[in-house]
C-alpha cells in the first residue's frame, strides 16, 4: 500500500470496522438488560409474531381463570343461601308432622299454619335477596332460555375461559333453578293444587308431608348441581392454568436472551471495540510517517 497523505485507508477500514462492533455491543448490551433475545422486530421478525400471539394467549388464558374464580364464588354464595332454605324446609316439615295428628284444636292448628307460612315467605325472600355482583341467582333469573338482548342478560350464565369463541372448548353455561317457595310448591303462594300448600287441616298437614319430601328432593337436586358445577370450574381452572404455564415456557423459549451465551457474545463485542480502537490510534499516525520523507 502507498504511503499517502489526502486519504488515510487504512483508518476508514478500522472505522467502518469499529461502527459494526460498537453496534453489536450495543445491541447485545440491550438484549442482556432486558434479559430479552428479541427487543424488536429486527431481532426476529418471525419471532416477534409468535411471542407476541402467544402472550396474548398467556393473558388471556389467566383472565379465563379468574373467570372461572369468579363463577366459583357466585356458586359458593347461592349454596351457601340454599343451606338456610334447607334448614326452612326442615323446619317446615317439623311443622307438617306436628299438624298431621290428631291431638290439636283449630286454634293451635292456626298457631302451627302461621309460622309454616312464615317459613315459606322466609324461603321466598331468600331467594329474592340472594345475589352476586347485582345478579339475582335464585329467583328463577338463572333458570330457562339464555336471553342476551339487553344490557343485563337473563337465563343461564356463560362462564367463559378459554381463548376462543368454540362452545366445545371455551365455555359452559351456568343454570340454577327457581328456588322461591312457589317454584317448590310449599306456601300460601303457591299454587292452591299444590300438596305443600298449607297446614291449616290434619288433612292439608298430611298432604304437605309429601310436598315437602318433593320440595326438599328439588332443592337437594339444585344443590348437587351447584356442586357439581363448582368441581368442574375448579378442574377448567386447573386446565387454563396448565395452559398459560406451558404457552409461557414455550414463550420463554422463544423471547428470552440466553445470559451464558448473551454474556459470551458482549465480551467477544467488548474486546473486539477495544482492538479497533487501539488500532484506530496506530492507523491515524501513519500518514505522520511521510513527514519524515519530506522533512
Amino acid at each position: 500500500m502507498s504511503l499517502v497523505v489526502n486519504n488515510n485507508m487504512t483508518a476508514a477500514h478500522i472505522a467502518q470496522n469499529l461502527n459494526a462492533h460498537y453496534t453489536n455491543l450495543s445491541s447485545s448490551t440491550e438484549h442482556l438488560s432486558a434479559g430479552l433475545r428479541i427487543c424488536s422486530a429486527a431481532d426476529d421478525a418471525a419471532g416477534l409474531a409468535i411471542r407476541e400471539l402467544q402472550r396474548t394467549d398467556i393473558a388471556t388464558f389467566q383472565q379465563g381463570a379468574r373467570n372461572c374464580n369468579d363463577a366459583i364464588s357466585m356458586l359458593q354464595v347461592a349454596d351457601g343461601a340454599l343451606s338456610i332454605v334447607d334448614e326452612k324446609l326442615i323446619r317446615m316439615k317439623e311443622l307438617a308432622e306436628q299438624a298431621a295428628t290428631g291431638t290439636y284444636d283449630a286454634t293451635q292448628r292456626m298457631m302451627i299454619e302461621s309460622e309454616y307460612q312464615q317459613m315459606a315467605s322466609e324461603i321466598t325472600r331468600i331467594a329474592n335477596a340472594t345475589d352476586f355482583n347485582g345478579i339475582h341467582l335464585l329467583n328463577g333469573f338463572l333458570s330457562g332460555a339464555h336471553n342476551g338482548s339487553g344490557v343485563r342478560e337473563s337465563g343461564r350464565m356463560k362462564i367463559h375461559f378459554g381463548v376462543g369463541n368454540d362452545s366445545a372448548e371455551d365455555y359452559y353455561y351456568v343454570q340454577i333453578g327457581n328456588c322461591t317457595a312457589s317454584a317448590f310448591g310449599v306456601g300460601n303462594q303457591a299454587d292452591p293444587r299444590s300438596a305443600g300448600f298449607t297446614v291449616s287441616t290434619q288433612e292439608a298437614a298430611q298432604r304437605a308431608l309429601v310436598g315437602l319430601t318433593e320440595a326438599i328432593s328439588s332443592k337437594d337436586r339444585i344443590r348437587a348441581d351447584l356442586g357439581a358445577l363448582q368441581n368442574r370450574l375448579e378442574n377448567s381452572i386447573t386446565n387454563v392454568n396448565i395452559q398459560a404455564e406451558n404457552l409461557q415456557a414455550a414463550e420463554s423459549r422463544i423471547s428470552d436472551e440466553d445470559v451464558s451465551v448473551g454474556m459470551t457474545e458482549f465480551v467477544r463485542q467488548q474486546i473486539l471495540t477495544q482492538s479497533a480502537v487501539a488500532m484506530m490510534t496506530q492507523a491515524n499516525s501513519m500518514p505522520q510517517m511521510a513527514m519524515k520523507l519530506l522533512g
